[in-house]
């Protein structure tokens, strides 16, 4: 291409001087002091510079061109991982072996599995009313770090995948986090928790509290207002934080027993003591 750049150079300087050969014969020849063959030669050089410059032109447009050919661009913006050929390997189009891959991490999608049965007991409470979204177009989900920790930025339910997987009978979620810091990478594994809705009538019972009875369904006691432990069987959908969210089971008021388990039978009468609650998980 420098060659190229070269050659147009000079060619546009030959045109300058064939341009002023041409003005100043032009003057001379209306005086006639040059004959009429002198300026036809002169203009001839002129237009002749001129086309070399359009093919110069052309030339270096071509060579652009093949020059842009050379790079590779990538569709995305991202980071690159290692590169599987060196400077001066040879290269082919449409080989096999990638150059490089390059990852996008900000934007950054994390697929979440989700039981199908969570899922269809999920659209019944929204379809009853049990359940409020607070946007029907907009899910929040947050994610926890494998330190712990709560990943600061929110993101947001892109779509949900209509097949479930036979060997595991989840359903895979994709959600999309803002990653500014790039502190989320990929194959990283994480723990989501979406907000899937509202409810007005929740009640949360400490996890420590629930027991299973010998069918494996969940089980607590609870002391009535005489004072005597009866056994509950609890319709618990899922877990909040340290507790159970129980749908069936319990109402409001009534008293749970979270210590002593291991002495408390059903029917025996306690002197209970009630226990200021723990702040409920968001």
């Amino acid at each position: 291409m420098r060659r190229a750049e070269a050659a147009l150079t000079r060619i546009e300087a030959t045109e300058r001087l064939a341009s002023s050969t041409a003005n100043r014969l032009r003057s001379l020849a209306r005086s006639q002091v040059v004959s009429e063959q002198n300026l036809e030669n002169a203009e001839a050089a002129l237009r002749q510079a001129q086309a070399d410059i359009q093919s110069t032109r052309a030339t270096l447009e071509t060579a652009r061109i093949d020059l842009n050919y050379t790079r590779v661009a990538s569709p995305i913006s991202g980071r690159t991982n290692r590169s599987t050929v060196t400077p001066g390997a040879l290269v082919t189009a449409n080989q096999l072996t990638a150059l490089v891959s390059v990852t996008q991490l900000d934007p950054i999608l994390v697929d979440i599995t989700q039981p199908s049965s969570v899922l269809l007991q999920q659209r019944r409470d929204v379809a009853s009313g049990a359940l409020r979204r607070p946007s029907a177009d907009r899910v929040v989900a947050r994610l926890l770090l494998e330190d712990g920790s709560e990943y600061p930025h929110a993101g947001e339910i892109q779509f949900s995948e209509v097949l479930v997987d036979q060997g595991t009978g989840s359903v895979t979620i994709r959600a999309v986090f803002p990653n500014p810091d790039q502190l989320l990478l990929p194959g990283m594994f994480v723990r989501a928790r979406m907000e899937e809705g509202v409810t007005d009538r929740a009640i949360l019972v400490p996890q420590r509290a629930v027991m299973r009875t010998p069918r494996g369904e969940p089980m607590a006691f609870v002391v009535n207002a005489e004072g005597v432990v009866e056994q509950r069987v609890l319709r618990a959908s899922r877990v909040i934080g340290n507790d159970w969210l129980v749908t069936a089971g319990v109402a409001a008021g009534d008293r749970v027993v979270i210590e002593g388990l291991q002495r408390v039978r059903a029917g025996t009468r306690v002197q209970a003591s009630e226990r200021a609650p723990a702040r409920a998980a968001s």
